[in-house]
């Protein structure tokens, strides 16, 4: 893969408690990766004003906020996220069909009214931090984390969205289910020189990438290294 196309595959995940050091990152990786991610943690507190100046930067946006309400609820904070101008946003897939096609719709109707552009909207699967053991003896879900997701793939695929983030142990079982268009983020990403933290189901960028990921999820690895630049030039060793 050459290295073009293998930078639009790498978003940075902005999991930093100040936006000045958030669009530190911003400025000093732009040229070396395809997204960035603006999480929970970095948006409740600086909220869309930080957006819109990570956007000024010239870059492309996944708002990782995965929304669960209801429908209706779903629908306006879709629309907010249109208006952010963001490139890709996520709900959880678990909130069911109905939510989900109000994302879709609620993001569709007003870009075509307010002539915006329309973000790509993502399905959370089963969180990458989760195991079957949770699944199983705290949350009672029954089946395997391969049934669970495959079937919320599905229904995410059914209610129009574009894609899912899921595991990256699991994109092959998503490829089977809903083929080889709909899109795939995986975070749960870990290069071979890091530790996986928190995380359980985790690949490394190489192998992610190789089983048919289209953007790969980096955080921890790249933002608290001595040297980003450095870390996101080794993510393939």
């Amino acid at each position: 893969m050459d290295q073009n196309k293998c930078k639009q595959k790498i978003c940075i995940a902005l999991d930093v408690h100040h936006d000045e050091t958030a669009l530190n990152l911003v400025e000093i990786l732009k040229d070396h990766v395809g997204y960035f991610k603006v999480g929970m943690q970095l948006f409740y507190k600086h909220g869309p004003c930080l957006v819109h100046q990570i956007r000024k930067k010239g870059v492309k946006i996944f708002l990782d906020l995965k929304f669960y309400d209801i429908p209706n609820t779903v629908r306006n904070a879709a629309i907010s996220s249109v208006h952010m101008n963001v490139n890709m946003f996520n709900v959880h897939a678990s909130g069911g069909l109905a939510m989900m096609q109000q994302a879709v719709e609620g993001a569709r109707e007003i870009s075509q009214k307010e002539n915006r552009f329309m973000p790509e909207i993502l399905g959370v699967t089963i969180l990458t931090s989760m195991s079957s053991h949770t699944l199983t003896h705290e949350l009672y879900w029954p089946g395997t984390i391969q049934t669970r997701v495959c079937e919320l793939a599905k229904l995410a695929q059914k209610a129009g969205l574009d894609g899912v983030v899921a595991s990256p142990l699991e994109i092959e079982w998503i490829r089977s289910a809903c083929g080889s268009k709909f899109k795939i983020i995986t975070p749960g990403i870990r290069p071979r020189w890091s530790v996986s933290n928190d995380q359980k189901r985790v690949m490394t960028p190489a192998q992610a990438i190789n089983a048919g990921a289209d953007i790969i999820v980096v955080g921890r690895p790249v933002i608290e290294a001595e040297n980003p630049v450095e870390a996101v030039c080794r993510l393939f060793e």
